[in-house]
């Protein structure tokens, strides 16, 4: 881990945590010594970081570091808390610890009265009825989508026929029931819908799909007759 990373790691503990954390919590959790952390809590004490510390108390950042005060609506708070609960509840684990993240680094920008709101937000997601999904495949997915590599499948379809199919996967739809996979293929020469569910096994083939993912969802959107601007299911 380079020390950027590890800098930026360290700031988004103390975010999540609104009371003095040991220091020997956050070196176990950063996997440094108590000497690395004291000297990169000092660097960032010099860069503004207002990171208060306490003999025996531990070490606790005041709100306000790195953002700009944000101003939102009620109505914008709500949203942006229900959207991230949705995430925290139909999203992969790494997914949900990211909403969960962002969620405490918009705390930490918001003015009290914000804040407050935040805080107090009743909108709740409630139980899903999805079919189950492993949640090791769904981070794969994502990250073969982000490196844009291709990938092997065994897929069994809606009539129980098994096959073997080499993708360029480039994006995930999420629906109420199910989750989908989307993706050019190579059997059929064309762009095709995988539901997750029905997908039993997944390797990457660490060879990167001649079109990037952008252009091959431009290109899905035309072939389904999706405008830019259109949402559809």
């Amino acid at each position: 881990m380079s020390r950027t990373q590890r800098l930026l790691d360290l700031m988004q503990i103390l975010r999540c945590h609104r009371y003095p954390i040991a220091g020997h919590a956050l070196a176990e959790q950063l996997g440094i010594s108590m000497r690395t952390l004291y000297r990169d809590i000092a660097t960032l004490q010099q860069q503004g970081a207002e990171i208060v510390g306490e003999a025996g108390v531990g070490y606790v950042l005041r709100p306000g570091f790195m953002l700009p005060p944000l101003m939102f609506s009620s109505a914008e708070i709500e949203a942006l808390v229900l959207g991230m609960r949705w995430v925290t509840r139909r999203g992969d684990s790494q997914l949900a610890e990211a909403a969960g993240n962002a969620l405490a680094k918009l705390a930490d920008v918001l003015p009290a009265a914000l804040r407050d709101d935040l805080e107090a937000n009743t909108l709740l997601i409630g139980p899903t009825s999805a079919v189950a999904v492993s949640d090791e495949l769904r981070v794969r997915l994502r990250a073969m989508i982000r490196s844009e590599c291709k990938i092997t499948v065994a897929y069994c379809d809606a009539q129980g026929a098994s096959s073997q199919r080499t993708l360029w996967p480039f994006g995930l739809g999420y629906f109420e029931q199910i989750q989908v996979l989307l993706a050019w293929c190579e059997l059929r020469q064309g762009f095709r819908h995988f539901r997750l569910d029905r997908i039993s096994a997944m390797s990457s083939l660490d060879v990167r799909y001649p079109r990037g993912r952008r252009a091959l969802l431009q290109a899905w959107r035309k072939s389904e007759g999706i405008g830019d601007a259109t949402a559809r299911n």
